[in-house]
């Protein structure tokens, strides 16, 4: 398993996400179904695969969609992903921002209940912080990443923070 490939695959299934739902009037289920048969057409990952990545996004940009803070300053989402927001690239933070607004909306609008994702190494994610359910400790990433086991206790189970 190329850890690398997935973590790249997972930026390139936001990009297409995001020029789908900023193109049409899809909801965010049909734009993610365009945007994964897109990707398995010029991607050497199996089916199974690409659908394990894009569970990994759905679930991240539904936990953004009803964690992001209403005002998008600089300190409010520094605060939500737990580190300076400098650091990431802007197309990565504008099309994520871009997706979760719409998702958001989407998510009012079907009256959908938030829902608190568990993180599971070995999943691809987004940057942000995240606590280990065995022993506290925290990692950060500041780019999509594979979550690894618990460098502390190699727990396998993470909630974002």
């Amino acid at each position: 398993m190329d850890k690398n490939k997935h973590a790249s695959t997972y930026s390139e299934l936001m990009e297409q996400l995001y020029l789908t739902m900023d193109d049409t009037l899809h909801s965010m289920a049909d734009a993610l179904e365009i945007a994964k048969d897109k990707i398995s057409k010029v991607s050497d990952l199996t089916l199974d695969e690409i659908e394990i990545i894009s569970d990994a996004l759905k679930r991240d940009i539904e936990s953004a969609a009803h964690g992001l803070p209403d005002k998008k300053d600089k300190n409010s989402l520094s605060e939500w992903f737990k580190f300076d927001i400098k650091l990431l690239e802007n197309f990565a933070l504008d099309a994520f921002l871009s997706i979760a607004d719409k998702t958001r909306i989407e998510l009012a609008r079907l009256g959908e209940e938030a829902k608190h994702h568990k993180y599971e190494s070995g999943t691809v994610t987004l940057p942000g912080t995240f606590t280990c359910d065995g022993c506290g400790k925290e990692i950060a990433f500041k780019e999509p990443s594979q979550i690894p086991e618990c460098p502390a206790c190699h727990a396998k189970s993470f909630t974002r923070i």
